[in-house]
């Protein structure tokens, strides 16, 4: 399929101002064909306008039509074959195993969101039947559900080109919700987004949704803040580093009507080996930390960048095996050069801090004309830790910082002190679990996710994950972007009183119709309401 480099608007091509981008290929450091179009300012205009006039048509449909359309986007995904997994490892250096496996998260998410809209409970249905004649006063009937917010601008992500992408989880989920999407495409993989958003496109085609529900749009920062600051944008969902984020949030913040930006902002999982575990497998817990840490050249946002444990003889074991381990990782192309020459900063940064050693390095020498980058751990002393603010910054890609900590209580005193994490991982015993009961009970103040003998790396899309965590892991501790709760951040609840049966909505009137859970006067019930 021969790329244009055009917007879409509405189904409908939109050369963009004049400027333009090419997507780089990072083994080889050279441009792509062909140049992408910057929208203007008059085409955002359009697209966001386009979304606002489609919404309450969309909105309108039924959960079965709904359902329909992301199920069918999910199949034109899978139609577009060899030439979509070709133009993503091009535009990315992700291996073709791990774009195909990418591919099949990316249509597994809209089925579930399909699924989940079919369902009918998403929409929360609340009924309370009025008594006219309680004392002192009568109860007036009430009835509340949850309604999509309006036209939902999304960015892509640079690690992610197709599960945190044009077709990704904050897509799906607002798509799901009843919002029409605008969405930001990466600069690091144009063509990706392309191809993905004409599948997009048939599909809106072939199920009659109406032209507005998604658009494309190209574009570098000045684009993505007239986005945001659209008067008719009502919500912002994105994926990547903090600084990206903040500015985000910050901007919708300061608009006229503020909007949420939910943005999920990167993390360093902080990981602890306590010494249950570590006397039964120190070895063993090398064998898995090294394939987490390397894993996609570490450019995950579940990464392990910090492991603490106690400063003797079997955290000795741990280090001697990660060492070895480390030395004979091969060093990765990363997905661009600029998160390259940020990843050898922020290494270089740390290893020159008094009190930090170089615990082992990629053992063979990297290429930086291709992009490429060693993984590398580093040890220090939790007191060093404690003092240097750096530490606790994140290198995005494959290093970690090892800490070698002088007792239980300087471990749960750096617990204490940690900032917001997607994850917070635990190895150990049950008795561990007993002895480090307070551990527990202070990462569950500062994570998303609190795993148990794994590793984070990985994140399972299924109704019980539970993908952010406390600032700065993400901008709003109380949702997640991936997972079928990932629909309520584009969601908003509205109550009725006293409104007759026939002019409520269909979700809200006695009948039940569509035979989904409700809660009626307090029980969770398929039944009529009287």
């Amino acid at each position: 399929m021969e790329l244009h480099g055009n917007n879409i608007i509405a189904g409908e091509l939109a050369r963009g101002d004049g400027s333009a981008h090419r997507a780089t290929d990072p083994t080889r450091v050279i441009e792509i064909d062909p140049p992408f179009t910057a929208a203007s300012a008059a085409q955002i205009d359009q697209a966001v306008s386009a979304a606002d006039e489609a919404f309450d048509q969309y909105r309108a449909l039924s959960d079965a039509q709904v359902g329909d359309f992301l199920d069918r986007i999910g199949e034109e995904i899978i139609a577009l074959g060899d030439a979509l997994v070709e133009r993503a490892t091009q535009e990315t250096a992700l291996p073709t195993a791990r774009i195909t496996m990418e591919r099949g998260r990316t249509v597994g998410q809209l089925k579930m969101f399909a699924n989940l809209v079919r369902d009918g409970s998403y929409i929360d249905a609340r009924i309370d039947t009025a008594i006219p004649d309680r004392q002192p006063l009568p109860k007036p009937d009430l009835r509340s559900v949850l309604m999509p917010i309006g036209p939902i601008v999304v960015f892509a992500a640079s690690n992610f080109p197709l599960a945190f992408s044009v077709a990704g989880g904050d897509t799906a989920s607002a798509l799901a919700a009843g919002c029409p999407v605008v969405f930001k495409a990466h600069r690091a993989h144009p063509g990706t987004s392309e191809l993905v958003a004409t599948a997009i496109g048939r599909a809106v085609q072939a199920c009659d949704m109406p032209a507005g529900v998604f658009s494309l749009i190209h574009g570098g920062h000045d684009v993505g803040q007239a986005l945001v600051q659209h008067p008719l944008t009502r919500a912002v969902g994105f994926t990547g580093s903090q600084r990206g984020g903040r500015a985000l949030f910050d901007l919708a913040a300061a608009r006229a009507e503020p909007i949420p930006v939910y943005a999920e902002m990167g993390s360093l999982n902080p990981v602890f080996v306590l010494p249950g575990a570590l006397d039964e497998r120190a070895e063993a817990l090398a064998d898995g930390f090294v394939p987490s840490l390397t894993l996609g050249v570490g450019q995950f946002c579940t990464n392990p960048g910090l492991v603490f444990g106690l400063d003797d003889d079997k955290l000795d074991r741990f280090v001697s095996r990660t060492s070895a381990l480390v030395e004979q990782a091969a060093p990765g192309t990363m997905l661009t050069a600029g998160i390259c020459e940020a990843y050898h900063e922020d290494s270089s940064g740390v290893e020159s801090l008094s009190g930090v050693a170089v615990a082992a390095r990629t053992g063979t020498d990297v290429n930086r004309d291709k992009t490429q980058s060693p993984a590398i751990v580093f040890e220090t002393s939790g007191t060093t830790f404690l003092k240097e603010p750096q530490l606790s910054e994140e290198m995005f890609g494959p290093a970690s910082v090892v800490v070698r900590c002088k007792s239980k209580a300087q471990i749960e005193m750096i617990a204490r002190n940690l900032e917001g994490h997607l994850t917070g991982t635990i190895h150990g015993t049950n008795e561990d679990l007993h002895e480090y009961a307070a551990l527990v009970r202070i990462l569950e103040r500062k994570v998303g996710r609190l795993i148990f003998n794994a590793f984070p790396t990985g994140v399972e899309v299924c109704p019980s994950m539970h993908h952010g965590g406390p600032y700065p892991a993400a901008t709003d501790v109380h949702f997640t972007s991936v997972g079928t709760a990932a629909i309520k951040r584009f969601q908003r609840p509205i109550a009725y009183q006293g409104f007759p049966d026939d002019a409520l909505p269909t979700a809200l009137r006695n009948a039940n119709a569509g035979g989904i859970w409700r809660t009626v006067n307090g029980n969770v019930s398929r039944e009529c309401a009287s």
